[in-house]
Parts: C-alpha cells; structure tokens; sequence
C-alpha cells in the first residue's frame, strides 16, 4: 500500500513547478488536483460493477493497478500541455482504484480480532505513501521530474510486493457476483447506508485538506517572509501528512477498547476544530500553524479504517470487497466538490473561510455515527445488505 499509493499525490507534490512550466490557470490546476479522485471513482465503480472486486484475488488486483499506476504516471514526462496532464491524473487515479479497495479486502483476510487495527496500520501505510511525493519533492529541490520518476518507480515496486511477496490470509472472503439491484439495497439498509455518510463527511475533509495543505503553508511561510521556502515547504507538508500514519495506528488502538464508532466520532471532532481554526493563523507564527497542523494531520485520518472496519462487519459477507469498493467510489466521488471549492474559496474570502467550508464534512460525519450509534441491533448481516432488520442480539 506504502509502495503502490505514491503516486496518488505526484503531481500535487510539484504543483508550483507544473503550473509555471504549463501556464496552468486556477481551474486547470484545480482540475489537475481532482483529476486523481476522478478517474479513481470512475475505476472503483467499474471495479465493482462489473463483480472484480469479489471475482479476482485482491493482491492480483492490486498489483494490477500499481503497475498500471507507476506505468501512466511516467508519461507526464512526454504530454505538453495542460489538458494532457489532466488525462494523465485521471487515468491514473483510475489505475489506483485496484490498489486501494483490493488492500483493505486482502489484509482483512488475516484478522478477525483486532482487525480494525490491522486496517489502521494498512492505511497508515496509504498515508506516509501519499505523503511521500512531498518529500521527494524537497529531497529533490522541487524538481517535478524527479518526483514522477521516484514514484512511477515505488509504485510499480509496490505491485511486485503485493504479488510476489504478500500472502492471502486464512480468513478469506466467498468470491459472489454483485448485481446492481442488490448494490441499490445494500446501501439502503440503515447500518451500511449511515456508516457509509459518516465516510462521506471525513473524506470531504480529508483529501481537500491533504491537497491544499502545501499551498496554504507555502503562504503562511510567505507571510513571515521566510527563507528556503520551497524546501521547508515540502519537508513540513510531509511531516503533516506523514503523521497520520501514526494517528491510523492510535485510532486502531483506540478501536480495540471503545469501538471503531466512538473513535470515528471523537477524530472527527477534533479534526474538525482544526479546519475550523487553522486558516485564521495564516499571518499568525510559522511555529503554531505547524502544531495545529500537525494535530490535524493526526486526526484527519485517524478514523478512516473505522469506516472500512464498520463496513466489514456489516456488510453481506458474499460482497465485501464490491460494497467497500462502492462506497470508497462514492467518497471520493464526494471529494471532487471539495478539492475544487477550497482554492476558489481562498481566492475570494482567504483560508479561514476555505477551511471551515471542510469542517462542514466532520460535522456531517459526527451527526451519521451517533445516529448509527443508536439504531436497532442487527442480528444477520444477511439481512443488513438486503435491507431488512429483525430486533435482538447481533
């Protein structure tokens, strides 16, 4: 996962440089940002509708898509213009739609206890590989090149790993063929459907904020007429994307003792006070906007494999990896709007307003979780992903 995400960021990583190099306007480098989420949604909803995410084997899927990745990324370095890079993105985050839901599926494979700290540390994983563009890029002096190169290459590593080395676990999931009227069900059962919009609300945050970070500290060192700005730039950017890993790794942990619910609700919380106060400091000192955005990287995805973790347990056993699959393509799907909002938001009002637009995503999440919180008990999960409830112990 650590290998085969890096180049989901690649050329956020270079942003500066490729607008520059292409004369990109504020919508091109928008589209270029939420390219990635576009073609990601439009290859997780091929994925699973077409039954792949439940008929292959995961790690083949995954090696797939990272090779795919790594190979499509490389050919930023031949397209000359703005809408090239554009397609480039896109296809790529389509590439990228086998690795991610196919990861989360395999490695559930392995645990049955303590799995939603298993999926903490996968996505962990996805993290520091997100973040990992940003600190190639300050390694190497913010050449785009070299930050394509580096992460074409980790990524087609990545797909090697995950088939020639990784395993499938004992717990392994039944191999079903998913029909869309049952897919409309699915999501219609309350559990699915209310675990599914507290997903929507973290990823609205999550990705607008990991997209945008760089630019808004770029301005903040700006502001306080700091020196090596593009280097310190892309250091501080990785530090604060990097160390959600470790709060991927708290957030399991915290899962094991008072539920992967509870622990979404209290990351959300806390990931969403950040939004709401981190673009007033902009002029503020450089050393508090890097504590508050340290916390924030911590939090924001603290409660993402909760979601995955819920899912997994409620979800008919038959389609877990197409119900995972769908409702990573419909959060992404989410994120679209608010990758694109934040700079226009910026541009006209400044980063406080920018940002609160992201904690209206945590408050969102935060209301769904506590309503899933109290539901009725769900006794068969066969019954949840055909929509229909029966009360007693489950």
């Amino acid at each position: 996962m650590f290998l085969g995400m890096t180049t989901w960021f690649s050329a956020s990583a270079v942003l500066p440089q490729l607008v520059l190099r292409f004369n990109l306007s504020t919508t091109s480098s928008a589209w270029l940002t939420v390219g990635v989420q576009v073609g990601f949604v439009v290859g997780a909803v091929l994925l699973a509708l077409t039954s792949a995410a439940d008929r292959f084997g995961s790690r083949q899927l995954m090696a797939t898509g990272a090779a795919l990745a790594g190979a499509v990324n490389l050919s930023l370095l031949v397209v000359d213009t703005g809408v090239g890079l554009i397609v480039v993105r896109v296809v790529t985050g389509a590439c990228l739609a086998g690795v991610y839901p196919s990861a989360t599926k395999a490695i559930a494979t392995w645990f049955r206890a303590s799995r939603a700290t298993a999926i903490a540390v996968l996505i962990g994983a996805l993290t520091l590989g997100s973040a990992s563009p940003h600190l190639a890029a300050a390694a190497g002096g913010m050449d785009w090149r070299v930050v394509v190169v580096v992460t074409s290459t980790l990524s087609a590593l990545g797909g090697a790993t995950a088939l020639w080395l990784a395993t499938d676990g004992p717990y392994s999931f039944p191999r079903s063929r998913l029909r869309l009227g049952e897919a409309a069900r699915a999501f219609m059962a309350r559990p699915v459907f209310l675990t599914s919009l507290g997903y929507f609300g973290h990823m609205w945050e999550l990705y607008a904020m990991w997209s945008w970070f760089a630019v808004f500290f770029g301005s903040v060192l700006s502001n306080n007429r700091a020196t090596d700005e593009t280097a310190l730039g892309s250091l501080v950017t990785f530090a604060v994307i990097g160390v959600g890993a470790v709060g991927c790794w708290a957030g399991g942990q915290l899962a094991e003792r008072i539920g992967s619910a509870r622990t979404a609700i209290f990351s959300m919380i806390v990931s969403g006070s950040c939004a709401l106060s981190i673009g007033w400091l902009a002029g503020g000192p450089v050393w508090v906007v890097i504590a508050v955005a340290l916390i924030w990287g911590f939090s924001v995805i603290s409660d993402s494999a909760q979601f995955s973790t819920l899912i997994i347990e409620v979800a008919d056993q038959r389609y877990v990896g197409s119900i995972l699959t769908l409702q990573m393509a419909l959060g992404y799907l989410v994120t679209v709007p608010a990758v694109w909002l934040t700079p226009l938001l910026e541009k006209s009002s400044g980063w406080g307003p920018a940002f609160v637009l992201l904690a209206m995503g945590p408050l969102v999440g935060v209301w769904a979780i506590i309503r899933y919180l109290v539901s009725p008990p769900v006794r068969s999960v066969g019954y949840v992903f055909a929509g229909r409830f029966r009360r007693g112990r489950g």
